[in-house]
């Protein structure tokens, strides 16, 4: 596969609906948690995130979904799971779903953000710092989908992730260069972005 783009699996059995975690205690701390010796235990949905939720749930506006397949880490599971008693479905762990592994900047100001993002746009690949290679999370957030799709059909997914792995997964599905995975607006919290 190219380093630079993700040719888009069409077309699709399953209708998506792609969530980010709702505000993290990670969030108002302003801390990088992308390691999962801090993310699976630590770092749950802070209390503006619960509030989120709620709000979302209530107005939900969407397709209900049929399943919701999500990130292990803590804040993505209780996010997850508000969803998921609200519709009554079990909740399926996925591990591919996980956050950017952020590498030496892991538990460092979200500031670090910006110079990973900088390096992402000259080089995709990259792994500078420790940080986990754009290619590398294009492929393993499509390889989730290209599972589900071989496996289901006709039913509404909620995939519920983090926001490096959501819009890098949204800029391949488009068929854009991954190195311009930050040129798409960012996906607020508790945010739900259904592909087309």
């Amino acid at each position: 596969m190219p380093h630079d783009t993700l040719n888009a699996p069409t077309p699709r059995g399953n209708r998506y609906l792609l969530m980010r975690h709702g505000h993290s205690q990670a969030n108002e701390r302003g801390l990088i948690i992308s390691d999962p010796r801090h993310g699976l235990s630590d770092y749950g949905l802070s209390r503006g995130g619960e509030d989120q939720l709620a709000q979302l749930i209530e107005g939900w506006h969407w397709p209900p979904p049929s399943r919701i397949v999500h990130s292990d880490f803590l804040r993505t599971t209780q996010t997850a799971a508000r969803v998921g008693e609200h519709f009554g479905i079990t909740l399926q762990p996925e591990p591919r779903l996980r956050e950017r592994h952020f590498g030496d900047f892991e538990a460092e100001p979200v500031s670090r953000y910006e110079q990973v993002w900088a390096l992402d746009a000259h080089d995709p690949g990259h792994r500078r710092h420790g940080v986990e290679p754009v290619v590398a999370v294009a492929e393993r957030m499509g390889a989730v989908i290209k599972s589900l799709e071989a496996s289901l059909s006709g039913e509404t997914i909620l995939l519920v992730s983090h926001g490096d792995p959501l819009q890098i997964l949204l800029t391949a599905l488009e068929g854009r260069p991954l190195s311009h995975h930050r040129d798409r607006p960012a996906l607020a919290p508790a945010s739900v972005t259904p592909l087309p």
